[in-house]
Parts: C-alpha cells; structure tokens; sequence
C-alpha cells in the first residue's frame, strides 16, 4: 500500500511553484527596472571601469667588446610631474585640506630639491613650483629633464611627493636612456640614440636595432574606479646583447695616437684609424676624428667606412702586385724616372724629389721604396697601356673593389672605373693618361676599410678576410647566434707574388720613405700615402691645397698579427704620408705588441740590487712561515722554530744574501724589547703581560716608555712610538 499523502504533499509543492514564479517576477522587473530607471546611472558606472591593452616596452640589449666590457647599456631615466587638481573636485574638504598640507611642505619640498638639484636656489624651485599651483596645472614638471633612478628615489621620498598619486598628484614618465661607460670612444662605430624617440640613429645601434630592441609585450589594464588591474596577455622579450670584436685597450691606443698628430700637425681636418686582426679580418680599433667648428676633434662620421677618396701613393702596391701576378715583369724590372719629371702622353708626372733631380733608374721594388710616380706609373703604363680593362680586371681580381657588406651604416664600396668603349670601339670614360694616374692611386675612390682590408689579404697570405664587427648575439649570458670569420678571396694573388710584395714592404720600412713607421724592437711592413684631394668641380688647384696623408701596413711583419691604416687630411704643407701618418701608426703598433708583453722578475734582476725583504722583530714563526712560501733563504738558531700557529718573539735581521731569525726569550712578568716591531705584534705582546698600550705614529716600534728588563705591575701603560 503506498505511503504518498497526496493531500499533503501536493500544497507543499504548489507553494514551492508560487515562490519561484514570484522570484523570477522579481528578477524580470528588477532588470526591467536596471535597463530603464536606471539606465543612466549604470552606464557611468561602466564609463568608471576602463579597459584597455597597452604594450610593454622590452629592455634594449647591450652593445659589448670583444672581452665583454660594456660599450652601451640603457639604464632608466625619469620626468617626474605633479597634478595640482588630482582627486575628486567635489570633496571640498580633501581640496582644502590638501592646500593646507602643500602650503605646509612647500619650503621642505624646496629645500630637498635644491640638495638634489643645486643648480636652483630654494627660491628659484620655490617660485617654479607656485607658478603650477596657481595655474592648477595637470602635469606640472617638478624639475625640467630627465633625472637618474638615484635622484628619482630620493624625490619620492620628499613629503607630498610621497602621498598616493590620487591624493598628492605627483607622477612620472619613465625612460630608457642609453649610455656608454667609455664615453666618446669609438661613439660612431657603437652608435647613438636619439633619447626622446627610442630611435638608433648610427653605427651599430643602427644596424643591429631590431635585434638590441626586442620584442613588446602585451598587457591588458583594467580601472576600477581608482584602482588599476594589471594582466599580462604577452609578456616581452628583451633584446640580445650584441658582441662586438673591439678592443677597448687598443682603441684607446688608437685613439690617442690619433689625436695627438691631429693637435700637433697644422691645418688638420680629419683622422682615422683602423686596427685589423691579420687572421680572422676581426677589427680591434675604429677612430673617426674631424674638426669641430669649435677647434676640438670628435666622432661625428664614420669616414673609415664612408670616405671615398683618392688613395695616393698606398694604391701603388696594388698597381706592382698585379703586374707581378701577371707575370707581365718581375723584380729585376729596371726603369728609368730620369730627372723625377716625364712626360705621359702629354701631362707631367712627378716624383716628389723631382726639383731634387730625381731618382734616375732603379729596379721595380725600389719604386715602391721611395714611392716613385714615374717609376711606377711607367711600368704599368708599358705593359698595360694598349690593354688597360686588363688593368682594371687585375684590380678587381685582388679584391680591392669588393663589396666588405660592412655592418655599418652609411658603408660605401670602393668605385674603380672600368674602362668602356662604344659601338665604334671607342672609349667612353677613359683617357690615355687615365691608367697612368690610377696605378699610382688617382682616378679612383677607395675608402679607408677597403685599403687595409687590401693589405690585410698581403699580411695573411693572399686570403682576404671580411671585416668583422660582430662577433656573436647573447641573450642571458649564452650565445643564440655566431657571427663566423668570412674568407672573401682564398688567394688574391699567387703565393709567389704575395711572398715578394711582403719583402718589398718591409723594406719599404727598413730602408724607404716609410722609415718612421718602424719601431726598430720589431719589424713592419707597409707602404705610405700622399695625395692631393681634388675639390670637385673646382679640380686640384682651388685655393690652398688639401692633401690626403695615409700609412698602411702590418706588424710584426716576419710574423704578422695586426693590420693597421691611418690617414690623415689637412691643409697645405707640409704634407707627408711616412712623416706623419706614419708616426701615429709607429705608435699604435709599439703600445698594441707592448701589451702582450710577459715580463719576469728574473729579466729585472740587478747584480747590485737588493731582492732580500725587510723583515719586523716580532713574531718569528710566522715570518717563517711568510719567508718559506717566498722561497727566500733564511738562517734559524733553532730547529723546529716552533708549533704552526703559536707566536715565537724574537728579532730579525739580514743582509744581502739572507735572512737571520732568532728567538728572544722574555720571562712573562719582565717588560720585553718591542723595538722594531710591528705594531700588532707588540700591542698583543704586551696585552697578553697586562700592560695597557699607547700608541703614536705609525710603522715599527721606536722607542717605548717602559724599559726592557723592567718587572711589570698590574695596571701599567706604556707608550709606544711609531716611526
């Protein structure tokens, strides 16, 4: 038989259908009511929660050297602001008493800038802030510019500033701002920022951007009335560390070398300098200098990479090398420069001692000694006069006017004319002296990397290495991507022909115009430059003359390690290629080898020098112990001297062969001899009898107040004198 009442359980469920039926109403009409009645006020409610996705600016990389110095880094700058209306404008009471609180802080708050900031008087900060106030501006710069995280730490530290930004008004922008720990060295070659925009402007912080940059992230922001809610949707990744190839060490070297002529020379212009390694074509040193309209020198162009200009004489190995790979002649070669003055095809050519009658005949390396034009401009213009365009491909084929891809920008290849003849076989852009005057570095535009890259294929053997500024990308300290050395030309001549070039420039050193680039501790190889600088349009002859003085070479020359070029511009003469340029390169190369210097003690030995140390009375065992590890030659009176550790008094002395030790035995009650000793030993000597200690002077014991021999008391002092 069932146990449902139907009669009691069906008015349970009915009131169970009349409540929810009266709560759904319920609802029905609270939100009819919300979407009408209400309609206003819930829509200032949602106008109060914004949300919005915002980027998240990454760290920049750094841009270090090749032995992980930094070169630049970005460390955060602030402009820090107050909002003089911050809060809500209808609590009048917040309004006033916010007033009173700044009219009371104001002179602290002053007073607090003008020690951060002391180029304001406390007046000066105090009227600045005012004029805000009054004017109730919403970003109102506490101090104009941006400030270090130090300072910015101690503003918000200062009162009002240190109230909630929606009470006290006070905030700021953050920036990052790049800086190099080394200042101006080598600025064109790391490059610069332009700070306000975030924006690379040169060198490689130009080129290497994207990487240095990084990747923004994403973050969504939500505002609840005044409170903010930050979730990260993506979050950024910072940019790589980029590692350079250059030598700090040699680029200051460089650098200084460099200047140094620049100030001492007249009518200087520009200098450049390039320090290459001979194996890998890595470049250790790049110094761009030019002439400020203020007189001082400074890195404003990249003209190592940049400069197109005529060469001169250091484009002449070039010319002979060629020839020599052609087979055309060899060094047995003879010429005849005459007076110093010869007639090509209707222009003059000159040697520079022309007015000093010349050279005469001489055999083909000698021309490159003494830097003949007419020597070697004959010479070429004999085998290749009907043929120059096999000139001009001989040129190419050694490399000289390949494209480098050098990582920086505003990088020019070098520009060497290639001969071409019309329909009629005509030549078009050539001149019958056109060859004579590019064999000796005319005609042509070769920037200063491409010369020493040239050169640096002669010092390596004939293999042509492309020069590297970056060595590799990291990210967290391991290494995400290399930068291998790049062989552009295994064998720019043959083997036999870069052998002999590599003797001829290093008598070019020894015996020939480039004799003050030789330091004489080791030997160098290289080739100088003098060249006039045309003035566009205006030719050669516009005003007083501009001269383009350049050494290039390699060292040590039997052995070679670095490549090095220096070129100089100025106005008028003097004007020398080996006087001058040469100098700076002698110099780089002395203080480049010099720091690879190991120097022992036994080079600096002196039969008459004293290499026996001074040492204290005092604790014996433990100058023993010192003597033993210095591998110095001693005489003890005992054996053993003591237990490791346990202080034996006693004195010492010596001469010049070695070092006596003897033990002084003192009975504990009697005032022991501290004369000579230091002064820890004998204050702990005494301590330990119960003697208080007085000390003046510094160094050893010279004289103490109480006498050796003297019993002691408890409670005696004695003064001890240091000398």
């Amino acid at each position: 038989m069932s146990k449902f009442k139907k009669e009691k359980v069906m008015p349970r469920y009915l009131a169970v259908a009349v409540v929810l039926s009266l709560i759904g109403i319920a609802v029905i009409a609270k939100a009819s009511y919300t979407m009408t009645v209400k309609k206003s006020y819930w829509m200032t409610v949602a106008n109060n929660q914004k949300s919005d996705s915002d980027s998240i600016r990454p760290n920049r990389g750094n841009i270090l050297s090749c032995d992980g110095q930094l070169l630049a880094s970005s460390i955060p700058e602030y402009e820090v602001f107050i909002d003089f209306r911050a809060g809500d404008p209808k609590d009048t009471a917040w309004v006033n008493k916010r007033d009173s609180i700044w009219n009371a802080d104001l002179d602290s708050i002053c007073r607090g800038l003008n020690q951060l900031f002391p180029k304001k008087t406390v007046a000066e900060h105090k009227a600045h802030l005012t004029e805000g106030h009054d004017k109730k501006a919403r970003h109102w710069p506490i101090v104009k510019g941006r400030i270090d995280y130090n300072s910015f730490t101690e503003v918000v530290k200062l009162p009002f500033f240190n109230m909630p930004k929606h009470k006290g008004g006070f905030h700021y922008d953050k920036h990052e701002a790049r800086r190099r720990p080394f200042g101006s060295l080598a600025q064109r070659t790391i490059g610069d920022m332009y700070g306000r925009i975030d924006s690379a402007r040169c060198g490689l912080e130009l080129s290497f951007d994207s990487v240095l940059r990084g990747k923004k992230g994403l973050k969504y922001t939500e505002k609840v009335l005044n409170k903010f809610v930050n979730r990260i949707i993506t979050p950024p990744e910072d940019g790589a560390d980029v590692i350079t190839t250059l030598d700090i060490g040699i680029q200051d070297i460089a650098e200084r070398a460099l200047l140094r002529e620049l100030h001492e020379i007249n009518n200087a212009e520009l200098g450049v300098a390039i320090v290459m390694e001979v194996q890998t074509g890595d470049i250790k040193a790049m110094v761009n200098m030019t002439r400020c309209s203020d007189g001082k020198f400074r890195e404003i162009q990249n003209h190592a990479v940049s400069y197109l200009c005529e060469p001169g004489s250091v484009f002449k190995t070039a010319s002979i090398l060629v020839a020599l790979d052609d087979e055309v002649c060899d060094t047995m070669e003879w010429v005849d420069t005459g007076n110093g003055v010869y007639n090509m095809h209707g222009s003059l050519m000159k040697d520079h001692n022309w007015h000093r009658g010349g050279y005469g005949g001489m055999r083909l390396p000698h021309t490159l000694e003494v830097s003949s034009n007419v020597g070697v401009s004959r010479i070429i213009d004999k085998y290749y006069g009907k043929n120059p365009e096999k000139f001009v491909e001989g040129i190419h084929r050694i490399g000289l006017a390949d494209d480098l891809h050098v990582p920086i920008p505003g990088y020019t290849p070098a520009r060497i004319r290639m001969p071409e003849k019309n329909e009629r076989g005509q030549y078009t852009n050539w001149y019958k002296t056109s060859l004579a005057w590019m064999s000796i570095g005319y005609e042509t535009q070769v920037p200063p990397i491409a010369t020493v890259t040239f050169y640096n294929a002669i010092a390596n053997d004939g293999r042509m290495m492309q020069p590297r500024l970056v060595k590799a990308l990291q990210k967290e300290g391991k290494i995400v991507h290399e930068y291998p050395p790049v062989v552009l030309r295994e064998q720019i001549a043959k083997p036999q022909t870069i052998a002999t070039m590599q003797t001829i420039l290093t008598h070019v050193v020894s015996q020939g115009l480039g004799r003050k680039a030789g330091p004489g501790t080791f030997p160098v190889a290289g080739k100088t430059g003098t060249a006039q600088v045309s003035g566009g349009k205006a030719g050669y002859h516009s005003g007083i003359m501009q001269y383009w003085l350049s050494f290039c070479g390699f060292f040590p020359a039997n052995k070679p390690r670095y490549t090095c070029i220096v070129c100089l511009k100025k106005a008028g003469l003097p004007a020398s290629g080996g006087g001058m340029s040469g100098v700076v390169f002698r110099e780089i190369a002395e203080n480049v080898m010099a720091q690879d210097l190991v120097l022992h003690t036994e080079d600096a030995r002196d039969a008459n020098s004293n290499l026996i140390p001074d040492v204290k009375n005092g604790d014996i065992q433990a100058a023993d112990f010192v003597l033993n590890e210095l591998n110095v030659t001693k005489q003890n009176d005992m054996t053993p001297i003591g237990n490791q550790g346990t202080p034996v008094w006693g004195q010492a002395s010596h001469d010049h062969q070695k070092v006596t030790l003897q033990k002084k035995d003192t009975q504990e009650y009697m005032m022991p001899d501290i004369t000579g000793m230091g002064a820890r030993d004998a204050v702990f000597m005494l301590e330990k009898r119960g003697v208080k200690v007085r000390l003046r002077g510094t160094g050893s014991v010279k004289s103490q107040s109480i006498p050796f021999g003297t019993n002691l008391r408890d409670g005696m002092v004695c003064d001890i004198e240091l000398g």
